[in-house]
């Protein structure tokens, strides 16, 4: 619970200033329980709140299972843990290939896929529209890749037909997004599958680190070689796991590349992980809270993991239109109106507004933290995460909070309960539409 919002602290405040002024106290516990804010107004009890696009909120269960977790990684019980989240980890990325889970951020499993895919000088096509984008070009580029470069304006996808001209034959690998969190947009995977599978030796390789879980994303029928992702995100846990499933096409060119490797060595991981372990330490504890999140996918579909992880995917998108649609009706604009992603929203500052300070007071009054642009979007937008474990209740509470972000720092009317309202209907829609199909 946060305590504190003007400054002053339990041990640098004066007496006088525990009772009046900043802080208040708790006459039996003597412990802060409320506070004034800057601008001398009683505020209600504040939660902290994540709406960034990673970290997410956790899930209490993970929480618990990394808490009680106290396996050494080289037994037999932390090996039937190992096993069962690689096995379990195929069904929530939908795949028949196999899946490496490692102690990593997700960028080092993108330079993994340059690296163990790539031979220096090796012609590569990134398409960039955002700030993984183009981390996808400095990867390549400090591989020695010769990187071909499909770009779109920020928040907004690819032009298939420049994708095409620029697809020829000596090109290695295809690197992309699923969805540029930095943006909110979502890219057509589908599509871009599509033109590289017409290509006989080039392999696809796609960042779905905030995708997996949000959007639907058919693999193996895409002919998808690598996708990544990672455990902050839709999975509910925190960072320090990322993941990837591997077309037997990606593991063959592995034999050949020629770009140095050691610990992002895929196939030194493969082999490890045929016998229920890593090929070094694990992060045992984030295995526990991993193992408990898909779980609780597995239970969300009724004891089915790929049932749950659509209902995952439903509940992102769910919470995505209903932001969507409370935001156009206070008059702001999504920054990637053209192809919004379901992980999250990302809505333009009103003019003459720096997001900065929304976000500033989102964080003050109700201890609710958004993302800021990234870069030089920094001050355009703010995007507000729906990945993971969030419900309806975070959905329409994070509106209403937008209305009074707005009033106070626009200074202008806002008309209370229009986000909410707008809101509330998209949800009223979707319950009505899935009834009737229960119904018939």
């Amino acid at each position: 619970m946060a305590i504190i919002s003007a400054g002053l602290g339990a041990e640098g405040s004066k007496p006088e200033d525990r009772t009046r002024g900043n802080l208040l106290k708790h006459k039996r516990s003597g412990k802060l329980v409320a506070t004034l804010n800057p601008r001398g107004l009683i505020q209600m009890l504040l939660k902290n709140r994540l709406f960034t696009p990673g970290p997410t909120p956790i899930l209490p269960a993970a929480q618990t299972a990394m808490a009680s977790f106290s396996l050494h990684h080289r037994t037999a019980d932390f090996r039937a843990l190992f096993t069962r989240v690689l096995s379990d980890m195929k069904q929530f990325i939908g795949t028949k290939n196999d899946v490496l889970v490692l102690a990593s951020s997700g960028t080092g499993v993108m330079e993994g896929s340059v690296s163990n895919l790539t031979s220096p000088g090796d012609k590569v096509l990134v398409l960039s529209a955002g700030k993984f984008g183009e981390r996808w070009r400095d990867l390549a580029k400090a591989f020695g890749c010769t990187v071909e470069l499909v770009s779109a304006p920020y928040g907004q996808t690819f032009s298939r037909d420049e994708i095409k001209a620029k697809l020829t034959p000596d090109v290695r690998v295809v690197y992309m997004q699923g969805t540029e969190s930095s943006t909110g947009a979502r890219h057509d995977v589908k599509g871009v599958a599509k033109l590289v599978g017409a290509m006989e030796d080039t392999l696809l390789v796609v960042d779905a680190i905030t995708g997996l879980g949000t959007t639907h994303l058919d693999v193996d029928g895409w002919g998808v070689d690598v996708i990544i992702g990672g455990s902050q995100k839709a999975l509910m846990i925190p960072p320090g796991l990322a993941y990837c499933a591997i077309s037997e096409r990606a593991w063959k060119r592995m034999e050949t590349a020629k770009s140095p490797r050691y610990y992002f060595d895929f196939r030194k991981e493969r082999k490890s992980a045929a016998k229920g372990e890593s090929a070094y330490t694990p992060a045992t504890s984030l295995f526990a809270a991993l193992g408990a999140a898909l779980e609780f996918v597995r239970q969300m579909g009724s004891g089915d993991l790929v049932e749950g992880r659509e209902a995952l995917v439903a509940n992102a998108e769910l919470a995505a239109e209903m932001t969507r649609a409370g935001a156009q009706a206070l008059g702001l604009k999504l920054f990637a109106a053209s192809a919004p992603a379901a992980a999250l929203t990302a809505i333009q500052a009103p003019a003459g507004v720096d997001s900065s300070a929304m976000v500033k007071e989102f964080r003050d009054t109700f201890s609710a933290v958004v993302a800021n642009g990234q870069g030089e979007m920094k001050g355009q937008m703010i995007r507000i995460a729906h990945i993971g474990y969030y419900d309806y209740m975070d959905t329409i509470g994070i509106l209403a909070a937008l209305e009074q972000v707005l009033a106070t720092v626009a200074g202008k009317p806002v008309e209370y309960g229009a986000a909410v309202r707008a809101a509330q209907q998209i949800y009223a829609r979707s319950l009505s539409e899935k009834r009737q199909s229960v119904g018939a």
